[in-house]
């Protein structure tokens, strides 16, 4: 997959119609990606762009707090750099302004391509606790099927919370484990439980089956929006 720098609308030389290539060709290998319902990495790197677009033009300082895995020292120092020079040369800010309108408004539109997608698949999902659930649940096991199949990925996963901006959020980690065919005897019910017969470090799971019936690529597409999906599930 083709990538753009983080700080590509401020790398180099100034000039819109270069800028524009840029764009249009890293969006139109994205839009490829879409186009065969792989949604993961790609829309994510989708929007991390689009909101530094708009951080960049909002504040220099709310950019250095709001990306702080992803930009580094020299790159912030470039962006600072950059937004003093905006100021003492209206030809640069002008152009510069124009490069991140135009930008901000393509991303926009392939976000709500991609977005169409994973609210399709989002709303296909349906989740179901298997057994009784633990007042514990932070680790267990989710249990994926796609395309209406007998065929079941087995996952471990273990949620954790972090904190951004005086904000708690959650996220999760998933191992996967093995496949299951599910038949008459093996059921979702069987298959907790012989987890729990193999697996001794996990005695008591919360166990979640997720079930979409479609034909969607598992590891680009249904898996990472299973685990968002199983994250707002547990949350509420």
């Amino acid at each position: 997959m083709q990538h753009l720098s983080e700080t590509w609308f401020a790398d180099g030389y100034i000039d819109f119609e270069l800028k524009k290539y840029t764009l249009l060709a890293y969006l139109q290998e994205i839009t490829r990606y879409f186009d065969q319902n792989k949604l993961y990495p790609q829309l994510a790197d989708v929007i991390f762009h689009h909101n530094n677009l708009l951080a960049f033009r909002k504040n220099k300082r709310y950019l250095q707090e709001q990306f702080p895995k992803r930009l580094t020292g020299i790159q912030i120092e470039q962006l600072q750099l950059l937004y003093e020079q905006m100021i003492e040369d209206d030809e640069l800010m002008v152009e510069l302004e124009e490069i991140i309108q135009y930008a901000a408004d393509k991303l926009q539109v392939t976000i709500s391509s991609g977005t169409e997608i994973y609210e399709f698949v989002e709303d296909k999902m349906t989740i179901t606790p298997i057994g009784l659930i633990p007042l514990d649940l932070n680790e267990g096991y989710m249990f994926l099927s796609g395309n209406k199949t007998k065929e079941t990925l087995v996952y471990q996963y273990r949620l954790s919370i972090f904190e951004r901006h005086d904000e708690k959020y959650r996220s999760i980690k998933t191992e996967f484990i093995a496949t299951w065919r599910r038949t008459m005897v093996n059921t979702y019910e069987h298959i907790k439980t012989e987890l729990i017969r193999n697996r001794s470090m996990l005695p008591n799971p919360a166990v979640y089956a997720i079930d979409v019936p479609l034909a969607f690529p598992i590891e680009e597409t249904l898996l990472p929006i299973a685990k968002r999906s199983l994250v707002r599930y547990i949350s509420t």
